[in-house]
């Protein structure tokens, strides 16, 4: 480890935009086959479903990385790696390397603290240019308490919570999302009519299929994202004088 306390010389904008690029590439390698294992359930008992796997029942997150190891091979696992590394480099990199940036432009000047709704602004502006890019491929504290301390422990803490929170809000638009994407041309009209046919099928349990992969892969992704996040920019702080 590169250290627990922050740098005492802040990283740069760049140091930011190329390290959280390293850390979601790294988080991707880490968790993929939970990503996988995640779609593998979502689409399960869809109508189209690829020859290969139709005949296949999946059981729970372990269950299908088993099966899909025997009937496929480990790398089935992987499929898509390529991609999804590529996606990180400019996901992350926008999303997470420039949300500070972004936050200090929207807060006003002189402000001792950066408020909630800065910091959700900031994050929105982050992740909308981040998906617009990429698509083609902190709790403000208690006046008189202290801050967490900013380290690992605290890292791992909130990117769990940060993971449960987001794989509850967007797990139902993440099902209609891969069943639509795996249809047929014709098949669903729109996105609301695959969301229709999803209740319809399997009731509103369905907008929950793959819910404890997704939960396993997001979270433990968002734990090895922010902490390689944090240690590369301080690797990168460290480093610096002897690069200039």
């Amino acid at each position: 480890m590169v250290g627990l306390k922050p740098p005492e010389v802040p990283p740069t904008a760049a140091m930011k935009f190329v390290s959280a690029g390293m850390a979601g590439c790294i988080a991707d390698l880490c968790t993929f086959p939970l990503d996988t294992a995640k779609v593998r359930l979502q689409i399960q008992g869809e109508v189209r479903i690829p020859r290969t796997i139709s005949s296949v029942e999946y059981r729970g997150v372990l269950g299908t990385l088993s099966t899909m190891v025997r009937t496929e091979g480990a790398r089935s696992l992987y499929s898509g790696l390529a991609a999804g590394l590529q996606r990180q480099m400019s996901f992350a990199s926008i999303r997470i390397g420039l949300y500070d940036s972004v936050k200090q432009l929207y807060t006003p000047k002189g402000a001792e603290n950066t408020g909630m709704a800065t910091r959700l602004l900031a994050g929105c502006t982050t992740g909308a240019v981040a998906v617009a890019c990429a698509q083609p491929t902190d709790v403000h504290p208690t006046p008189g308490s202290s801050p967490p301390p900013d380290n690992i422990p605290c890292h791992f803490v909130a990117a769990f919570g940060a993971g449960f929170c987001a794989t509850v809000v967007a797990s139902p638009v993440d099902v209609v999302k891969t069943r639509y994407m795996n249809s047929s041309p014709g098949q669903y009209r729109n996105a609301l009519s695959c969301l229709l046919a999803l209740l319809m099928q399997d009731g509103p349990a369905g907008l929950y299929k793959g819910f404890v992969p997704s939960f396993l892969r997001l979270s433990s992704w968002n734990v090895v994202m922010f902490v390689s996040y944090e240690q590369l920019q301080r690797a990168l702080v460290l480093a610096r004088p002897a690069l200039a």
